[in-house]
């Protein structure tokens, strides 16, 4: 698969017929529009046959216009900005039947996720866990949620969890100052991709610390330093992601360390049910006489 296909297009502009410059022009200039169209509607737009659509792909060396349209929409997500994303949340839902379609792209997040998802690699990254000396878990802007979440749960289980905070790059380097081997960061972030995540990925792994990433594709540049890749779909509802399937999955990494570590984990809510209680945390039924 060609890395950025819109460079590719781009470069081979002077090989393609008439029509095909047409459809190339096209997603060239609205390559944010024509991340979501059919081949139907592609070969409107560009006033081509949804045939020669179909064969442009096949020529870029795709199966097909939908691994096509796959490789093109990874890749215009990453490149979106806040104002084009509230553009293509336009064209994408119907203003009137907005918790179907929201409801319903999450839904097709979560199928997708499980059927792309590794196995493999998801055990792998619980034996990470599991056996690590300090577990880092790092997301920022909208990701800081899944990792709050995360890094919550799993200090039910360990002693030595550390969730990265911080508003620039010197704040987190401080706090995973110490990261070592036999220590392990869990690094989520989704398009756009943050910075800051990328680069303490990398400190980590400079230090001999095992790495996991939870992101969205092969192509996210998370994905070529982690040791260990969880891939979760993640699609563009509007100004924001569709967070639903990462959660999916880190809330199946929590059950199985869990799982490995119940004893451990069954201690530590025993001892919180008694200060929760002692201390009023949750609101008590009670049958009024």
């Amino acid at each position: 698969m060609p890395q950025d296909i819109l460079a590719t297009i781009a470069e081979r502009m002077g090989s393609f017929s008439k029509g095909q410059r047409r459809i190339a022009s096209y997603i060239l200039e609205h390559y944010n529009e024509a991340a979501f169209m059919t081949a139907a509607k592609l070969g409107a737009v560009a006033d081509v046959s949804e045939s020669t659509v179909v064969r442009f792909a096949t020529m870029l060396g795709y199966d097909g216009y939908p691994e096509f349209l796959a490789d093109l929409s990874e890749l215009v997500k990453s490149r979106l900005t806040s104002v084009q994303r509230v553009e293509v949340a336009r064209r994408r839902i119907d203003p009137e039947h907005i918790i179907d379609d929201v409801l319903a792209m999450d839904a097709d997040c979560v199928r997708k996720t499980i059927s792309g998802i590794s196995q493999e690699n998801f055990e792998d990254a619980v034996e990470r866990i599991v056996n690590a000396g300090t577990i880092y878990v790092m997301g920022v802007r909208s990701s800081s949620a899944l990792s709050g979440f995360m890094g919550g749960y799993l200090s039910m289980i360990f002693k030595n969890v550390q969730v990265i905070n911080g508003l620039s790059q010197g704040e987190v380097y401080e706090q995973i100052l110490r990261i070592n081997s036999g220590d392990v960061l869990v690094g989520i972030s989704f398009p756009r991709y943050s910075q800051r995540t990328v680069t303490s990925m990398r400190y980590a792994k400079s230090r001999g610390a095992s790495v996991i990433a939870i992101t969205d594709s092969e192509r996210s540049p998370l994905a070529s330093i982690a040791d260990c890749n969880l891939l979760a779909r993640c699609e563009i509802i509007s100004y924001l992601d569709s967070l639903v399937a990462p959660l999916s999955v880190i809330n199946a990494l929590l059950v199985a360390v869990g799982m490995r570590r119940e004893q451990e984990l069954c201690w530590s809510l025993g001892r919180l049910e008694k200060i929760w209680d002692e201390y009023n945390v949750y609101e008590k039924n009670r049958t009024d006489s």
